[in-house]
């Protein structure tokens, strides 16, 4: 008897990998038909394919089923997955349909008219398809179309062994989902689900539209093309790079990324035409990708006027430990005719133990020479083309930690190296050889109390010739208890420390010691109120909250005048040092204070997220006493009142941001330091920020930075399809940073560029000016010619580090926030 299901559904043959046993029994005397609306002529249908039958019906998304069957809930699938795991694609079954199916259980399937095969992520389309069982081979005639994980190819003829993937592709053309890249060839051989060759192929990330004399910006042609999209490289053989008509002369092998997976290989060449210092410069990186965790990259580097240079880089990655080593040699400098050399090694790891943590970290840098940071201003380090400016100040620094529970111990050696110039000494930091520091902070006391105890000793040792004081052991302890009183309405902390120190010195002080003690109290309350209530400004709800903060500190004098400074310096005088107790850094000098510090706060925030709009903030001390004790060369301070410092931020929408801070002298009636800034960031690739930064009799700077679209100026803001599809299709952008100094009347630095967005390829210009000293600036003009998803050539060095470094908020054109799904090319 008919079966009303099979009357409405379409023929379809669904061939178990593992079990398809008795799923259709073969027809008998069924001639061949026309498809039609309904199927007049079926196979018998044995008791498991009514089973799949009667299944397919009951998840069919009918009206009546919807209506009397009430909304569940989703759940998530793992048939969604993005990667089908190996173990589980082999015991993937086989679907297939078409317009009309003729074949046998467990042995064959023939689809004529809209046929199709399924299984896993691989679906076939064609014209006609013919499935064999045994073989598991499905062939395909007539516009033959394959998905394979979201990569498309599309041809006249396809014989593939489905689970092995293994086969060819006639007349093919290929579009690979990571990159967007695609091409044709002649033919395409399937070697296995991650590898393929093609022939007489192309290659190009240039999107095609639908005329037929349509002709990609850029465009490679290969004799032959190896893909492995599970290393996700291509490697194409006698190739030829075309760009706007022009070609290249034919490279015996050239590889390329199908993903923005890292791969080994040659890096883009570094061509530096004019340098006024090496000569023209010329570096070849090579990049080995060693494994996922670890990877090195060997640069040799030819400058004219100095020779060949190598430098070498290595990185590594683990779950506890991380780092990078790298070195730059040349020998026999023709310009200083002696070799240059310099390393940096920087690690961090941890190390968990029943005995506590073990932590290593590591920061050397050393040069050859003191000449290094004048003769390669530019040059990293590890010499890898790194755009770095080399500082003067070279640290190197190792420590060793240790910590369980409450207490906590470090190790640590600190020597510089300090690269000298005669005509502008500097005077070099203390080396500490060594620092050894305890320190206990017990995690919960009684009442609520906050306790910490610190014990450090300290050999600092400087040239003596240049510092002008003697070398010294310094030890310190320092302890502290504090009882914070906490409630909604606010909070009081009442804190005292005792600070006591010994210096055992090489040399003798002015007044003949040779050793010397301190030992000082420390007193603070800290006090603040919030109050809160709802309030509406300008048509928007906002909770209004008003803080005042009061904070006192009382130490008292001791005479520090002969002590030398090691690690001390003056804090900065701003919001985030006024409350505290010490009116220095380091532990050389301890600030005789008898101070209230009054400070009120006004904040606008957001009722729902809490975010912040609007911030107001003023500040001032009010001093008891004079402080006599200050740094060598500075006067006590006997102002009862401080300066004024008056604060403000507006982050009014998500797209404006605005900040300023000034130190105001109510005395004078003028201001003694002011710092206003706001950035302007509308949208992607859009963004403005501006600052004033102003010390009275010292510096007055205007910084701006920008990344903007150009072609926003003549009206075309572009399609929301991303950067390069915009009307008109290429777009141009303006990029840049220009820091002036009103007091010199000068730019300080300037970077100032053009990158132009054509699609599938980025152009960049940009001309770099940037001070390395008092008196040095250095002046390079940027190039890049970016082929989206295939490779960048730069002559000089790459301008996206520099754009990233200087500007703002800088935003890669095609940074990519995650990976593409292969659901996006679905079929």
């Amino acid at each position: 008897m008919d079966n009303p299901i099979l009357q409405t559904a379409p023929p379809a043959l669904l061939l178990g990998a593992v079990s398809f046993v008795d799923v259709l029994s073969p027809p008998t005397n069924v001639p061949s038909r026309e498809p039609t609306a309904e199927l007049h002529c079926r196979p018998r249908l044995t008791h498991s394919a009514l089973a799949v039958a009667l299944l397919a019906w009951s998840l069919a998304p009918t009206a009546w089923a919807q209506e009397e069957t009430p909304a569940r809930p989703l759940r998530a699938s793992p048939l969604l997955q993005e990667k089908i795991a190996p173990e589980v694609r082999n015991q993937l079954p086989v679907f297939v349909r078409g317009d009309r199916i003729e074949g046998q259980a467990d042995v064959n399937a023939v689809v004529e008219g809209n046929a199709e095969l399924r299984r896993g992520d691989t679906v076939i389309r064609a014209d006609r398809l013919e499935y064999t069982v045994s073989d598991d081979l499905a062939q395909a005639r007539g516009h033959v179309r394959m998905n394979r994980a979201g990569n498309i190819y599309e041809g006249s003829e396809l014989n593939l062994r489905v689970e092995a993937f293994e086969g060819f592709f006639s007349d093919a053309r290929y579009r690979f989902l990571a990159t967007e890249g695609h091409g044709e060839s002649t033919r395409a051989d399937f070697i296995d689900a991650a590898r393929s060759v093609v022939h007489q192929a192309t290659y190009t990330t240039c999107q095609r539209d639908e005329t037929e004399s349509w002709q990609p910006d850029w465009m490679v042609r290969a004799e032959r093309i190896h893909l492995d999209t599970e290393e996700q490289v291509g490697v194409a053989e006698n190739a030829r790079l075309e760009f706007k008509g022009l070609s290249s002369p034919a490279i015996p092998r050239l590889s390329f990324p199908l993903s923005d997976k890292r791969k080994s290989g040659l890096l883009p060449p570094t061509l530096i035409p004019v340098d006024s210092v090496n000569g023209p410069t010329v570096a070849l990186p090579y990049y080995w990708n060693i494994a996922p965790n670890r990877d090195a990259t060997i640069t040799p580097m030819v400058m004219a006027r100095r020779g060949l240079n190598l430098g070498a880089e290595f990185r590594y990655l683990e779950p506890s430990y991380q780092g990078e080593i790298g070195a730059s040699y040349l020998p026999n400098d023709k310009l200083a005719s002696r070799n240059r050399w310099s390393y940096t090694v920087r690690h961090s790891g941890l190390i968990n133990s029943p005995l506590g943590g073990l932590g290593l970290g590591l920061n050397l840098n050393r040069v050859s020479d003191d000449d290094y940071w004048r003769d390669f201003p530019r040059m990293a380090l590890q010499g890898t083309g790194r755009s770095q400016l080399i500082q003067r100040l070279l640290p190197n620094d190792a420590s060793l930690n240790w910590s369980q529970g409450d207490i906590s111990m470090v190790a640590r050696t600190l020597r510089w190296q300090t690269l000298q110039d005669v005509t502008a000494p500097i005077v070099p930091p203390y080396d500490r050889l060594p620092q050894l520091t305890w320190r206990y902070a017990p995690s919960s006391l009684g009442s609520s109390f906050d306790a910490s105890v610190e014990v450090d000793t300290t050999r600092f040792h400087a040239d003596r010739l240049l510092t002008g004081q003697p070398n010294a052991q310094r030890s310190y302890t320092m302890a502290q208890l504090s009882r914070p009183f906490l409630a909604p309405w606010g909070f009081v902390t009442p804190r005292v420390q005792v600070h006591a120190t010994h210096y055992e010195f090489d040399g003798a002080l002015t007044n003949g010691a040779r050793t010397a003690s301190r030992v000082l109290p420390t007193f603070s309350l800290d006090s603040g109120l919030v109050f809160e209530r709802e309030a509406e400004y300008l048509g928007r709800a906002f909770t209004q909250t008003l803080e005042p903060r009061a904070f006192y500190t009382y130490t008292p004098y001791r005479d520090q005048r002969l002590l030398p400074v090691y690690d001390t310096a003056a804090n900065d005088f701003n919001f985030a040092t006024v409350f505290t107790e010490n009116a220095f850094t380091g532990n050389d000098r301890l600030a005789d204070n008898n101070l209230l510090t009054l400070g009120l706060t006004s904040r606008l925030l957001n009722p729902t997220t809490g975010a912040e709009v609007l911030r107001l903030g003023v500040a001032q001390r009010v001093r008891f006493s004079d402080q006599r004790v200050t740094l060598p060369g500075v006067a006590p301070l006997d102002e009862r009142l401080s300066d004024l410092l008056l604060g403000a931020a507006v982050n009014w929408t998500p797209q404006w941001a605005t900040e300023a801070t000034v130190q105001y002298n109510p005395k004078d009636h003028r201001s003694i330091r002011s710092t206003v800034g706001g950035r302007y960031s509308p949208g992607a690739y859009r963004t403005v920020s501006a600052a004033y930064r102003f010390q009275r009799d010292m510096s007055e700077q205007i910084d701006v930075g920008w990344q903007w679209p150009i072609n926003d100026l003549w009206g075309d803001k572009g399609r929301d399809l991303g950067p390069g599809r915009g009307q008109g299709g290429g777009r141009w952008y303006s990029v840049g940073r220009l820091n002036y100094s009103t007091m010199e009347r000068r730019l300080v630095d300037a970077v100032v560029g053009f990158e132009y967005d054509s699609c599938c390829w980025i152009g960049r210009v940009v001309l770099e000016r940037l001070q390395s000293g008092q008196t040095q600036t250095s002046t390079r003009l940027l190039l890049q010619l970016e082929f989206v998803g295939f490779t960048r050539l730069s002559l000089g060095s790459n301008p996206l580090s520099s754009l990233k470094q200087n500007i703002p908020r800088y935003q890669y054109l095609r940074e990519q926030v995650s990976p593409p799904s292969r659901f996006s090319q679905y079929d």
